[in-house]
């Protein structure tokens, strides 16, 4: 079983993180500083398998690396991490470059002709970066069972091999309507769909909701 790194230490860390813990996947939870606050009590929550340190120590010890950090952040964290503690493994991008220093509803800071994923990608060349989860609640993420209709769940990348086995990895979370999109590039399209989830959820009152495609 692979060891596993999450990037960041907010919701979507801590709640991947746990859930990955779960499964029975040895986790290790990095941040700017080896001892954080929120690593330091996400770890001592989770028992033998959860640790925590800096970025690169987690990225040096996961053989797959989530990225949960927020997509201003998400380039500098990388840098952290460090290029040789990523190469060659697969990195699971959850982050939206969401610009909120206007308020809400958020604009993107990369769009239309360019997504976080695509920058990630051409910034670490030797990396298998796999865009998914990026379209939803965080507790959805780990538990589409929460929804009547769980919906549709979005996966692109440029590595075949690095696709289908996060598919087989988000399968263990319960997702069964897995829509690969095709390469990197089709993170434009989820990206973009973020002003759309925001405005959903204002209207709604509830992050409690999930796209779903139909024939």
């Amino acid at each position: 079983m692979k060891n596993i790194a999450i990037l960041g230490t907010g919701m979507v860390g801590n709640t991947i993180g746990t859930k990955l813990v779960s499964l029975g996947y040895k986790v290790k939870m990095g941040s700017r500083t080896a001892n954080n606050d929120k690593a330091v009590a996400w770890a001592n929550s989770n028992g033998m398998l959860a640790s925590n340190g800096t970025f690169a120590e987690a990225a040096a010890f996961g053989d797959i690396v989530f990225n949960c950090t927020s997509g201003q952040v998400s380039l500098e964290a990388l840098q952290l991490a460090g290029h040789e503690n990523l190469q060659g493994k697969i990195l699971v991008d959850l982050a939206n470059p969401l610009d909120f220093s206007k308020g809400m509803p958020p604009s993107l800071t990369v769009c239309n002709t360019d997504s976080l994923g695509e920058v990630i990608q051409r910034q670490f060349t030797d990396v298998k970066v796999v865009k998914t989860l990026n379209t939803l609640n965080c507790q959805l993420m780990v538990n589409p069972g929460m929804l009547t209709n769980a919906g549709s769940l979005f996966i692109c990348g440029n590595d075949a091999e690095a696709k289908a086995l996060i598919k087989s990895l988000l399968q263990q979370f319960g997702w069964e309507k897995i829509i690969d999109l095709g390469d990197i590039s089709a993170s434009r399209g989820t990206e973009q769909l973020l002003p759309v989830w925001v405005r959903l959820m204002s209207t709604m009152g509830t992050p409690m909701f999930n796209f779903d495609i139909v024939q």
